[in-house]
């Protein structure tokens, strides 16, 4: 039997995907790394009649570390697809059928580094955070988003005076439910147009506001869509990245034809994520989405807001705006979920300006209406980076003090 094992410490790390992975088992940690190495690349690690001891060697996977129930391994890049920027084709051999071994009780992939050779087969994103600031006019503030409430229901009409008012009110970027597409009571055409007419009337009134207007559908009608979506006014365009694939997301970024920023959403991941033990975390989608050419993500709420969320919210801010392990243009972490006034100072204390803060029934539910409501969130956001105490703040700002006494 050839011995399929390597515990490597120095690689040449231009040569490997290295990917870290948490492993319960009631296997020896050896054993159950050696198991995952062999079935995400040669799929043996016996001598198989076709297998030479120079294939071993070329292609099987290298067991790098092994440190309580982690375990690093390094994938050789010649085990990937020519056109390496194929994000399928990479995930399943990352992460792909090493879920389904019987002796591995749960994975989780925790992160993945690429070598220069594949990152610089992707692109990375057209806009990102200095792109959206320019659109928006906003050099250096947080940029202010909501959804608009209720989510679904509303006609094209009701949806865009919403906008117009949040607008009004200072918020800079509005965006389509995750679950609101092309429904009867609200179709895109209708609604993308009304939008556009109300963002066009807010800057003759001296506001600057993008509204992403969701896309999300199957993988041939995207494109087209987004297409048709852009020629009816939409400033920027929305995907779900969980339930599309990165493959949406890529070919949004990459076809010509689209001239105006992604944002990208994470609906459905906590299916994937939100066991600690098993599945994938939000740090290697973060990085790959960002690859693909995302210019804005979702991160959470810091631990902050209604959403389940994890220790990883730091890192997921990293992955959006360091340029040392994806080396791409800057994209605006997004914090949602549950935000209201008085979590504002936290979050950015804990982000920096650098950041969407999404508000919704924050605005939505505001005792004198939406307008109120965006003022209340925009004057939260200046007190934080004026460094002011939220509530001194308020004394001098009705809007804030109904909003933090409510």
């Amino acid at each position: 039997m050839h011995s399929y094992m390597h515990i490597e410490e120095n690689i040449d790390q231009d040569a490997f995907i290295i990917c870290d992975y948490r492993v319960t088992t009631d296997l020896p940690m050896n054993v159950a790394a050696e198991s995952i190495a062999a079935e995400q690349s040669t799929g043996t690690w016996t001598n198989a009649s076709a297998i030479t001891d120079d294939i071993f060697d070329k292609y099987s996977a290298r067991v790098l570390k092994i440190s309580d129930k982690n375990i690093r391994i390094a994938y050789p890049v010649d085990n990937f697809s020519l056109d390496v920027d194929a994000v399928p084709q990479i995930l399943s051999v990352i992460a792909g059928n090493l879920f389904d071994l019987e002796s591995i009780s749960k994975i989780r992939l925790e992160d993945v580094f690429f070598p220069k050779c594949v990152l610089k087969e992707f692109n990375g994103p057209k806009f990102g955070i200095n792109g959206m600031r320019k659109a928006l006019d906003r050099p250096k503030k947080p940029l202010i988003g909501t959804i608009v409430k209720p989510k679904i229901g509303l006609s094209p009409k009701k949806f865009a005076d919403y906008i117009f008012e949040a607008g009004m009110g200072g918020i800079t970027n509005g965006k389509d439910s995750e679950i609101l597409s092309n429904q009867k009571f609200c179709p895109i055409e209708d609604r993308t147009i009304a939008v556009a007419e109300a963002l066009d009337k807010l800057k003759t009134e001296g506001h600057l506001m993008i509204h992403a207007i969701n896309v999300s559908t199957s993988g041939d009608k995207i494109i087209e869509i987004a297409e048709k979506v852009q020629s009816w006014g939409a400033k920027e365009l929305m995907v779900d990245v969980t339930s599309c694939g990165f493959a949406a997301v890529q070919s949004l970024v990459e076809d010509p034809s689209i001239k105006i920023p992604i944002h990208v959403r994470r609906t459905m991941h906590g299916a994937i994520t939100r066991d600690p033990f098993h599945g994938i975390s939000m740090l290697p989608i973060s990085k790959i989405v960002r690859m693909c050419g995302g210019d804005t993500l979702y991160v959470g709420t810091l631990r902050m807001g209604k959403m389940y969320e994890s220790i990883e919210d730091r890192r997921l801010l990293d992955a959006c705006i360091d340029n040392i392990t994806v080396p791409y243009k800057e994209i605006m972490p997004v914090c949602s979920g549950g935000i209201y006034p008085d979590m504002i100072s936290n979050i950015i204390a804990e982000s920096g300006f650098n950041v969407q803060i999404q508000a919704n029934e924050s605005v939505a539910d505001h005792p004198e209406g939406i307008r109120k409501g965006a003022i209340a969130i925009c004057q939260a956001v200046d007190a934080a980076c004026k460094n002011i105490d939220i509530k001194e703040y308020a004394g001098d700002h009705e809007e804030l003090r109904m909003a933090l006494e409510k």
